[in-house]
C-alpha cells in the first residue's frame, strides 16, 4: 500500500487524503497533537501542505526521514530572505527589496526603493497577516519586533495578479497548468479564474521561470510561483512549496488536479499533462456560513472544510465549470444574490475575465 504522511492538517491536507484515496493511496494528514503510534510514518513518503510546522516528538522524527520529499527546500522557501537572494542567484524578475535590521535603515530604504513600501515578516504571515505597506511619514508606527525579521520592498504598480502552479516529477519531467488570475482584497485571495487559453507570452515567460527553480532546487511535487503583471512582464512575488489556493480551480476544471498530481510526483507515479478544455473560476468562501441555496445551480462544486465559521477565515471555496466563458459568466451571475453582498465586486471581478469571447485579457485586470 502507498502511505504518505502530510504534515499539517488544515485543508490542504484534507485535499491531499481526498485526492488519494480513489487511487488506493492512504494520506495521514498530521497536526500539532498527532501522536507517533497511531500513524505509520516509517512506512511512508513525508510530504507538507505548510511550510513550517510546530516542532513536537513526531515532527522531529519526521524531519529526519529519509523519505521526506524536499525536507531541505521548505526552509530556504518559508524565509523571505532566502527566497529573495534565491531570485538573485538566478537573476529572476522580482520586486527590488532590502532587509530591514533597525529604524536606522529607513533614510536609505525610502531612498533606494521610493516612497512607498511593502514590509513582510521574514517568516510566517500569510492572508495579508505580518505586512504592512508604508511611506516614510508611517515607519515610526511598525511594530518594534519586526526589526531583524523582515524584508522591505519597493511597492509595485501591477495591472494583475497571476500564479502558475507546477510541478516536477523526479525524473525531472516538468508540468505546469494554465496561468491563473487572481483577485486579491486585504491581502486574501477572493477568487481565481483560468483559461485553456491565457496570455501565450506569459505563458511562456511564468514557465520558464517556475521551471528555473524547480530544476535548481531539485524540486519534486507540486509548486506555487505567485507574480505581478507588469508592463514589462511578470515578477514573482512568492513561492509556495505545495499545493496552493489558487489551484484549487483544478479540482473540477482539469482532469488531474493539483492534489493528485502532487501526489504522483513524490510517489514517483506516472504524470500526464492536465487536460484544461474550458474556463473556470474559484470563490473562496471567507467567514461565509454554508448555504444549501448553492447546490441549486448545477455547474457549482462546493469544497468544504468543516471549519469554525469566524470573519476572515478560509472556511471553504466553490468551483464553477460549465464549458464555456458565457455559460461561466451567465452561472456567476446566478451564484451573485445567493453570497453576502460584499461578493458583489468578486464576481463582477470574475466576469469580467471572461469577457471578449472567454479570452482572458491579463493587461486589462486593473484594479
Amino acid at each position: 500500500m502507498m502511505q504518505v504522511c502530510v504534515l499539517g492538517d488544515g485543508q490542504l491536507g484534507r485535499m491531499l487524503r481526498q485526492a488519494g484515496e480513489p487511487l488506493g493511496i492512504s494520506v495521514w494528514p498530521i497536526g500539532p497533537d498527532a501522536r507517533a503510534e497511531t500513524i505509520p510514518w516509517r512506512q511512508s513518503v513525508i510530504t507538507a501542505e505548510i511550510e513550517r510546522w510546530p516542532e513536537t516528538a513526531l515532527t522531529r522524527e519526521l524531519v529526519t526521514h529519509s523519505a521526506f520529499v524536499n525536507r531541505d527546500v521548505f526552509p530556504i522557501i518559508a524565509d523571505r530572505l532566502t527566497q529573495k537572494r534565491l531570485f538573485e542567484r538566478l537573476n529572476l524578475p522580482t520586486a527590488p527589496w532590502l532587509p530591514l535590521n533597525s529604524g536606522d535603515n529607513w533614510p536609505q530604504i525610502f531612498s533606494q526603493l521610493g516612497e512607498q513600501v511593502v514590509v513582510k515578516r521574514r517568516t510566517g504571515g500569510y492572508d495579508g497577516r505580518g505586512q504592512w505597506r508604508l511611506q516614510f511619514s508611517g515607519a515610526s508606527l511598525l511594530p518594534h519586533d519586526c526589526y531583524g525579521a523582515s524584508i522591505v520592498e519597493k511597492a509595485i504598480c501591477f495591472s494583475g495578479e497571476a500564479s502558475l502552479i507546477g510541478a516536477r516529477g523526479r525524473g525531472g519531467k516538468l508540468i505546469f497548468y494554465p496561468l491563473t488570475l487572481n483577485l486579491h482584497q486585504d491581502g486574501i485571495l477572493r477568487a481565481s479564474v483560468a483559461h485553456p487559453f491565457p496570455d501565450a507570452t506569459l505563458q511562456r515567460q511564468a514557465q520558464e521561470l517556475l521551471g528555473r527553480l524547480l530544476t535548481e532546487l531539485d524540486y519534486v511535487g507540486v509548486m506555487a510561483m505567485e507574480c505581478f503583471i507588469t508592463p514589462d512582464g511578470l515578477l514573482i512575488n512568492e513561492l509556495a512549496p505545495r499545493v496552493h489556493n489558487s489551484g484549487h480551480w483544478t479540482q473540477n476544471g482539469a482532469s488531474l488536479s493539483q492534489f493528485e498530481l502532487h501526489l504522483r510526483a513524490i510517489l514517483d507515479l506516472p504524470l500526464p499533462t492536465p487536460i484544461v478544455d474550458a474556463p473556470t473560476a474559484m470563490i473562496n468562501l471567507i467567514g461565509t456560513p454554508k448555504e444549501a441555496a448553492w447546490l441549486r445551480l448545477g455547474r457549482v462544486h462546493l469544497h468544504w472544510y468543516d471549519k469554525e465559521v469566524r470573519p476572515g477565515r478560509k472556511v471553504g471555496h466553490l468551483n464553477i465549470h460549465p464549458g464555456d466563458a458565457n455559460s461561466l459568466s451567465a452561472t456567476l451571475s446566478a451564484l451573485a444574490p445567493l453570497l453576502p453582498e460584499d461578493y458583489a465586486d468578486t464576481i463582477a471581478w470574475a466576469r469580467k475575465e471572461l469577457r471578449q469571447d472567454g479570452a482572458i485579457k491579463m493587461a486589462q485586470n486593473s484594479r
